[in-house]
């Protein structure tokens, strides 16, 4: 969300940004209905003024003994007045407010500017590429019998999966090693969060209205009919929604600041605008698992919170001993609530290139702003909005996705465990097939 202020301040500078995000001139049209509110106001506080006035007038001409009718008739004309422009205002108000939701967040001057994902420039690279090409995930998967999508169809359509075994324990190790090392390392705070949010929550953290169809949206009850709920409730795409709405309509001690918090959650995306992309195996599912972490910060801690948040995600890739690099997304990429974002990307063998296994980003106060999220300094009254970020920490699927590739033993057809995620499956060596035939089991 954006301050008309600034915008009627600095019309050529919020033009400029918003022709970086690929859209035409904003600021004459904001403006121009800012001028038409507040020259409603204006008008709103004579009229308000002149009917104090004249009501003054009644009780006088009362007391003395004199005829009111007509003043009282011309106090409640303007009353009637008052109303039409109380109303116009609202509308004027909900038009600007509308108009200022859709567009995205100002970015970061040192974004660099670009159309797509090829634009983006890489800022390091960490790790040797061991296995440059290989077997990928399904191949993998099905191959050990601890992977299926035949199963999952069934019970919930495409874009599902179903794993057991170890490959089941996998995946969950790989959560509770990403928590315990957020959490007994980087200081975050771990946090069990709602998976249904309503449409608030959505619109403070920019998913609502622009990206309804990327969401699920959970049909009205009848509990909801009776309790007359007029907001809807969504599955949540990621725990950063619930994460950053902790702090939405409050005002925190800046003393407290950063906070930092941390979920492992499922997540949902209806993926309607991704037809045709990663549709084998699971790098792009309905329903996946990640990790999330949020921090809300100062307006002068958030470029340093920024760095260190991806350096938190990035020492999960490094114990993982997971090659990868890090890039900064050019204009064209970045997402439409952040100011300036880091990608992580994993090598997948089976892909032969580097894939994004995170995202860390700066929001600015572009969130704070829609969920009125601010802070204040002790002993000053005066508040302010805070900065959130939030970033990957990491995606789970993708992470197993990549520990499949990278530890995949074609010898065999085993997965190797990596060191770190040994003492949470029980000191196992190695994933191998198993005689299971998931059907047939009760």
């Amino acid at each position: 969300m954006h301050d008309i202020r600034y915008i009627r301040e600095n019309p050529k500078a919020f033009d400029k940004a918003m022709f970086r995000r690929g859209l035409d001139s904003q600021s004459s049209a904001l403006i121009k209905l800012d001028e038409e509110r507040r020259a409603v106001q204006t008008e709103l506080q004579k009229v308000q003024a002149e009917r104090n006035e004249k009501s003054k007038m009644i009780g006088k001409v009362k007391s003395q003994g004199g005829d009111a009718q007509s003043i009282m008739d011309e106090v409640s004309a303007m009353k009637s007045h008052m109303a039409g422009l109380e109303e116009r205002e609202r509308n004027l108000l909900q038009v600007i407010s509308q108009h200022l939701a859709a567009l995205p967040n100002i970015m970061s001057e040192d974004v660099p500017d670009g159309e797509n994902d090829d634009d983006n420039i890489e800022v390091r690279k960490v790790g040797e590429v061991k296995v440059k090409s290989g077997s990928d995930h399904v191949e993998i998967g099905e191959g050990l019998d601890m992977l299926d999508f035949e199963i999952a169809a069934k019970m919930s359509g495409s874009r599902f999966v179903l794993l057991h075994s170890g490959l089941a324990r996998m995946e969950r190790a790989l959560a509770q090693f990403m928590l315990d090392t957020h959490t007994q390392e980087h200081g975050y705070t771990e946090v069990s969060p709602p998976l249904i949010v309503r449409d608030n929550a959505l619109f403070g953290t920019g998913q609502l209205p622009k990206f309804a169809e990327d969401l699920f949206r959970i049909p009205e009850s009848s509990v909801e009919l009776e309790e007359k709920v007029e907001s809807s409730r969504w599955l949540i795409p990621t725990a950063e929604v619930p994460l950053t709405n902790i702090v939405a309509d409050a005002i925190v001690n800046e003393e407290c600041l950063p906070r930092r918090y941390c979920a492992f959650t499922s997540c949902f995306r209806s993926e309607a605008g991704s037809a045709g992309k990663d549709t084998r195996g699971m790098l792009r599912q309905h329903q996946f698992y990640k990790v999330e972490m949020v921090s809300v910060s100062t307006p002068e801690n958030s470029q340093e919170e920024h760095e260190r948040m991806t350096g938190c995600a990035e020492t999960i890739l490094k114990k993982l001993d997971l090659p990868f690099r890090t890039v900064i997304l050019c204009s064209g990429d970045t997402g439409f609530g952040a100011q300036k974002t880091y990608d992580l990307e994993v090598w997948l063998p089976g892909q032969e290139t580097y894939r994004e296994i995170s995202s860390c980003s700066n929001c600015g106060d572009f969130q704070a702003r829609r969920m009125n999220a601010r802070s204040r300094r002790k002993g000053e009254k005066k508040t302010r909005f805070v900065h959130t970020l939030n970033g990957s920490g990491l995606a789970v699927g993708r992470s197993l996705i990549a520990v499949m590739e990278n530890y995949y033993d074609p010898v065999d057809g085993g997965v190797f465990v990596p060191d770190v995620l040994k003492p949470y499956m029980g000191g196992l060596e190695k994933i191998m097939k198993v005689d299971i035939d998931m059907e047939k089991i009760v």
